[in-house]
């Protein structure tokens, strides 16, 4: 992270949050699911639901990057954008790879 301020997601940042909160009460739901020794399937069934909130938050700061951060350095010119495309480049093939 290079710059600390104005960072395109803040106009969200109460949604992110939220569901973020979300999320962390899934996990601990997981974690309860398996010390009450439930059924694989329905433990999975919630392992998956945990990782398509985790994609939703991961595409809307990447949407939110790509819009806000890229588009900024870009118009600062050439050395800036190239940094800022190469990060949102090395987070998409993290994603992928996720």
């Amino acid at each position: 992270m290079t710059e600390h301020t104005g960072h395109g997601y803040i106009g969200n940042k109460d949604d992110y949050l939220k569901r973020l909160r979300r999320i962390e009460g899934q996990v601990r739901g997981l974690q309860r699911m398996v010390e009450e020794e439930q059924y694989c399937i329905d433990i999975l069934t919630q392992v998956s639901a945990v990782t398509k909130g985790l994609q939703a938050v991961s595409l809307g700061l990447l949407e939110e990057h790509l819009g806000h951060c890229v588009v900024n350095a870009a118009r600062a010119g050439d050395r800036e954008a190239a940094i800022k495309v190469k990060e949102a480049s090395d987070a998409i093939a993290r994603l992928v790879r996720s």
